[in-house]
């Protein structure tokens, strides 16, 4: 499966959400990292898994959607 990382003002422009509202309402609440979001190399930039948010978006959030899959 081929991930597609993104910034978030990428994301912003493709879910039509403020970056702020993503910052600040979203991550750590809906958008989880590990699941939705990284940090590359252990730096402080933040890059989002487009799969995995259209995922949550389109069925939604549950248990079995926040274990990381190997």
């Amino acid at each position: 499966m081929d991930i597609t990382y993104m910034t978030i003002f990428e994301l912003s422009e493709r879910i039509k959400y403020d970056q702020r509202t993503i910052r600040e309402q979203l991550k750590d609440s809906v958008l989880f990292e590990g699941v939705h979001y990284i940090h590359p190399f252990g730096g402080r930039k933040i890059l989002y898994l487009w799969e995995r948010i259209e995922e949550e978006m389109l069925n939604g959030v549950s248990l079995n959607s926040l274990t990381v899959s190997t």
